[in-house]
């Protein structure tokens, strides 16, 4: 027996598929599809929120110099104004390495509910609905793998 995919809630062998407790014969499954669904605008939001996040203080340095160059005060007053909006610019270094990798989890993860679908013993069944991307196309790989495996070579291709 061939393990294509594993994890606590999706097993994918080379006779056997079982979703969260349930199990499929490969031999009675007859065709493998997937469905997308809407985007989620929650994660539209969250990443534009990490893109907020990241140019703020940039925006605000800009903002700061300019501020102090239309001010017309004294150099040392102007001075000031410049070297804490460069500081405040600055900021976006430390943290910018930890919202880029969760920007980075969010495209991995996708932004829609996906599903895969299957006819087992004539009847069309979700096998799986989720909304990581990354984690369906492992399954939705390994199970395609699965049933080329499973189905017999057709005659004329032995030759």
């Amino acid at each position: 027996m061939i393990t294509y995919y594993d994890d606590r809630s999706v097993q994918v062998t080379s006779t056997t598929l079982r979703v969260d407790g349930r199990s499929y014969k490969l031999a009675d499954i007859t065709t493998i599809w997937h469905r997308r669904g809407t985007r989620s605008w929650r994660v539209l939001v969250g990443r534009g929120a990490i893109g907020a996040a990241l140019a703020g203080p940039l925006v605000a340095a800009v903002l700061g110099i300019g501020l102090a160059v239309w001010l017309h005060r004294s150099p040392t007053v102007t001075i000031a104004i410049v070297g804490a909006s460069v500081l405040v610019g600055l900021a976006v270094g430390p943290v910018a390495d930890f919202l880029f990798e969760h920007l980075d989890r969010s495209y991995a993860r996708g932004s829609r509910q996906l599903e895969i679908w299957a006819r087992w013993r004539g009847q069309p069944v979700r096998l799986l609905h989720t909304g990581d991307a990354l984690r369906f196309g492992q399954i939705y790989r390994a199970v395609q793998r699965a049933v080329e495996h499973s189905q017999p070579a057709h005659p004329a291709a032995r030759r």
